[in-house]
């Protein structure tokens, strides 16, 4: 008695019968059925009538050449879809079927499908007598369900009837359809307005026009113990003023990266400065350094595309009661994360494009260097801000100078000529320190337009291209890498499992193995779509990043028109200067000839 008989006679199966499901699963290397005592043949045989009892699992979908169907009821195994299998169809099948599956799983949907036949030049009789033969559920056929399709396409494409029986006359392989090169067809899959689901239709001028939020600093309060700073948040697009300290700010930053944490999510700035460096100047920098920081923050998440219209969001620009963070949180207990409450969080699969991955490197390197770039070009205009601050500070001190120099009531000695001027151009220095302290003023305006126009601007976009870095990282730190781990505790259970089956362990321990595998599966399953998520808001993120780019022409439009400004005012200061010094030294304005 052979190995097969043997496990017919234990499960209660006719051999015929048996024989399909054995040959599947002898297609999985981990399976190696040996002969044994009459225990480990019960252990086998268990195993087995338990894997009949269940659906096939995903890790012998490769073998579904033979599609089937356990009825524990009576213990029958039926063999599915004919006599189409694998080996039965020509290689164009398999590449028709690659190119118009589903990304998501191994199916085809019937919108797809009903593409498909319109290239087949065919009658609308001969269409619906094809459809009629072909089965769907839920909106998908399975592979041998368009396998059969197919060789339907071919016979009706030779003039005959497309009926199931005519199938059966070929003994080797199935006629081949004429449906053109399978690469063409890659564009049936694509769903009209899926485009639009991946693509962000977005303008820098929309992004700007959301909303623009002011963060002002409000007078110094005094809490029981401590001193705290609060701002005045003032949204134009809903029109009201709210009040919030620095910890609404961080209770809401945190929420947000719950519910988006696949999305850029821009950084708050630090709480407080490092010890060991805090003055009365120091300390005030630092407010209102981290003041514009919380503006580029708040600007950047009302004017993002997906923000903007949250009410997590709302609620923080608009609620005026005594406790925000408390509302916050409730706000975000109504729903779940992103990918809990995207209705095509699971399939987004099907919308990724073939070489996401390779687009992904090439987009953060890109985006990596324009963020160096950047930080270079912010640099750069913060010295030149703080020159122009330092140069209004130098022409105030040379203009009290002068004045000092003219206030100077010492008698001249008598060595002095008689016919020194040096008396009368000393009382008239004492009027030009005012002409000094003007053109000072414009240079601090100079330096406060550069601040204010040009980098600020600048920290504003490094923000956003920081928040991108930081949300590839969160991608490969974090569900990329947790998916990874799931595989390979995946992998080490399935040793473990043939090492049970094998070894003849105690029964319960190989159904709670069993059980944790299946416990997996699901785990490994939701990662994954977490992770083609995760792409598919990174692919719109990094579209995101592109959208913003041309706010490089409104920094350097900012930082022309301030040094235009600022020269033509100053200009127009010296110009009014020149001729008082004309009165002063003569004709040639001080200047003496050459000698």
């Amino acid at each position: 008695m052979d190995h097969m008989t043997d496990f017919s006679i234990q499960l209660g199966i006719e051999r015929r019968k048996l024989e399909p499901t054995l040959r599947l699963l002898t297609t999985v290397p981990s399976w190696q059925i040996s002969p044994a005592p009459a225990r480990p043949q019960q252990k086998h045989s268990s195993v087995i009538k338990r894997i009949l009892q269940r659906p096939l699992q995903a890790r012998w979908r490769r073998s579904n050449e033979i599609t089937w169907r356990c009825s524990c009821a009576h213990k029958t195994v039926r063999v599915m879809a004919g006599e189409i299998n694998e080996g039965s169809v020509p290689a164009y099948y398999r590449e028709v079927y690659e190119a118009i599956r589903c990304r998501t799983d191994e199916r085809v949907q019937v919108e797809v499908f009903q593409r498909l036949l319109q290239r087949a030049g065919l009658s609308k009789a001969a269409l619906s007598q094809i459809a009629e033969h072909v089965d769907s559920t839920d909106g998908f056929l399975t592979k041998l369900s368009l396998y059969k399709a197919l060789a339907l396409i071919a016979v009706a494409q030779q003039g005959k009837q497309p009926s199931p029986k005519l199938l059966e006359n070929y003994i080797q392989e199935l006629p081949k359809p004429q449906l053109g090169e399978p690469r063409e067809l890659n564009a049936l899959r694509m769903q009209p307005g899926q485009n639009d689901v991946l693509t962000i239709s977005e303008t820098l001028e929309k992004l700007l026009a959301k909303d623009t939020v002011q963060v002002e600093l409000i007078p110094e309060k005094k809490g029981l113990f401590l001193k705290h700073v609060e701002y005045q948040v003032t949204s134009q697009r809903y029109k009201i003023s709210v009040y919030r300290r620095y910890s609404d700010f961080d209770i809401f930053h945190e929420l947000l990266l719950q519910k988006f944490a696949y999305r850029v999510v821009p950084a708050l700035p630090p709480k407080r400065m490092l010890k060991g460096v805090l003055t009365s100047v120091s300390e005030r920098e630092f407010i209102e350094g981290r003041r514009r920081a919380l503006g580029r923050f708040i600007n950047l998440v009302a004017r993002h595309p997906l923000f903007s219209e949250d009410e997590l969001v709302k609620t923080f620009l608009t609620f005026s009661g005594s406790d925000v963070q408390t509302r916050l949180r409730d706000t975000c207990k109504k729903s779940g994360d992103e990918f809990m409450t995207n209705r095509i969080a699971t399939q987004v699969k099907e919308y990724l494009p073939a070489d996401i991955q390779a687009q992904f490197s090439t987009s953060r390197e890109l985006i990596k260097n324009i963020h160096n770039s950047f930080q270079r070009l912010r640099d750069k205009a913060e010295k030149m801000a703080e020159r122009s601050k330092e140069n209004a500070t130098d022409l105030l001190q040379f203009g009290r100078e002068l004045s000092a120099l003219g206030s100077d009531a010492s008698a001249l000695p008598s060595l002095a000529s008689s016919h020194s001027s040096w008396g009368t151009l000393r009382q008239s220095l004492k009027s030009l320190s005012v002409e000094f302290a003007v053109l000072s003023d414009k240079a601090t305006q100079q330096g406060r337009r550069e601040e204010d126009d040009v980098v600020e601007k600048l920290n504003f976009f490094l923000d956003l291209l920081q928040s991108y870095r930081d949300l590839c990282e969160r991608h490969e730190k974090g569900v990329l890498h947790e998916h990874q781990r799931a595989l390979h505790k995946y992998g080490m259970m399935k040793r473990q499992m043939m090492s049970a089956t094998v070894q003849s362990k105690e029964q319960a321990s190989v159904e709670q193995l069993e059980s944790r595998i299946v416990q997996q599966e699901s785990a490994i399953q939701t990662m994954e779509l977490r992770n083609y998520f995760s792409l598919f808001c990174l692919h719109q993120e990094t579209q995101l990043i592109f959208t913003y780019l041309p706010i490089t022409s409104h920094i350097l439009g900012a930082f022309v028109n301030s040094q235009v400004q600022g020269h033509r005012e100053m200009g127009e200061v010296w110009n009014e200067l020149q001729p008082k010094l004309g009165c002063l030294f003569g004709s040639n304005n001080g200047l003496k000839p050459p000698i």
